[in-house]
C-alpha cells in the first residue's frame, strides 16, 4: 500500500512538473527509477520504446507501462491517473479564469521562460537515451578500447532512420517497425 502512495505521488509529481509534453516526463522517471529503483535506466529506454510505438500521448503511455512494471494493473491504472491529474486540475482553473489570464504579462513570461526550459529538460532526456542505446560502458572498462565504447550497430540505425526520416518523410510508424525488425535480425 505504501509503495502505491509513493508511486501516485511520485506521478503527480511528474505530471505536475513535466511542462512541454510526454519526453519531458524523461528526467523525473530517472529520478524515480535513482530514488526507488522500481526501473532502471534501461526500462526507461525500453518505455521510451513502446510509448512511441504505441497510440497516445506518450507521458500517458509512458506511466502507465512505469506503473505496471512497478505494481501490476493497479499500479498502471494509478500511475496514469496521477499523472494526469494535475493537468486536468490546472485546465479547469486556467479555464474558470481564462479572461484573467489571457492577456496577463506574467502569464506570459511564465510560458517565455517554460519552454527553454522545456527543450533543455528533454535534451537531457535525449541524452540519457543516448547513452543507454548507444553507448556500452561495461564493454570499454573490460577492454579499453575506444571502439568498444560504443554500440555501432546502434549508430548506424539511428543515422539511416535520422536520414530516412528527413529524406523520405514516411511516417514514424513505418521507421519503428523497420527498427524492430532490423534489432531483431541483428540482436542489438
Amino acid at each position: 500500500m505504501m509503495k502505491l502512495l509513493q508511486m501516485m505521488l511520485a506521478f503527480f509529481k511528474t505530471g505536475l512538473f513535466s511542462v512541454g509534453g510526454g519526453l519531458a516526463t524523461l528526467p523525473f522517471l530517472y529520478e524515480i527509477s535513482d530514488t526507488y529503483g522500481w526501473f532502471s535506466h534501461a526500462d526507461v529506454a525500453d518505455m521510451i520504446a513502446i510509448s512511441e510505438s504505441t497510440p497516445g500521448a506518450i507521458g500517458i503511455n509512458m506511466s502507465t507501462y512505469a506503473g505496471f512494471q512497478t505494481a501490476g494493473v493497479i499500479g498502471g491504472i494509478l500511475a496514469t491517473l496521477s499523472l494526469a491529474a494535475p493537468s486536468l486540475i490546472i485546465i479547469l482553473i486556467i479555464a474558470r479564469f481564462l479572461k484573467k489570464f489571457r492577456d496577463n504579462p506574467m502569464v506570459e513570461g511564465a510560458f517565455y521562460g517554460l519552454r527553454p526550459a522545456s527543450i533543455a529538460m528533454i535534451t537531457a532526456a535525449g541524452i540519457n537515451v543516448a547513452k543507454v542505446a548507444l553507448v556500452n560502458l561495461s564493454a570499454y572498462a573490460a577492454s579499453g578500447q575506444i571502439g568498444d565504447l560504443f554500440i555501432w550497430k546502434a549508430i548506424i540505425l539511428g543515422i539511416l532512420v535520422f536520414i530516412g526520416q528527413r529524406k523520405l518523410k514516411w511516417s514514424p510508424i513505418v521507421f519503428l517497425a523497420i527498427s524492430a525488425v532490423v534489432g531483431i535480425v541483428f540482436r542489438f
